[in-house]
């Protein structure tokens, strides 16, 4: 039987290969009990830059632990980004 993939999964996966190709190193945020409320998906890491990536299917919404999340990361050395698509991250990370 084949499980079901969400959609917001896969563009995470294919964002997170992406990343990797170009070389990034990419890890993927689980959120369990004791986790910061709002974390991103992913986090990714090349030459000093630190990049916060939630990852959302089209038309998908940020909630308001996410929204909290990057508002209070501002002003720190580090990116938020709210991605839809493989295409937007490409368009990000050039």
């Amino acid at each position: 039987m084949k499980k079901n993939i969400k959609p917001e999964t896969l563009i995470m996966r294919q964002i997170k290969e992406y990343l990797e190709y170009r070389g990034w190193f990419v890890y993927r945020n689980h959120q369990s009990l004791g986790s910061y409320p709002g974390i991103p998906d992913l986090t990714a890491l090349k030459n000093g830059r630190v990049v916060w990536i939630e990852v959302k299917r089209p038309g998908g919404k940020i909630s308001e632990p996410q929204a909290s999340f990057a508002n209070n990361i501002q002003g720190q050395e580090c990116e938020w980004f709210c991605l839809y698509s493989l295409d937007d991250a490409m368009e990000v990370f050039k």
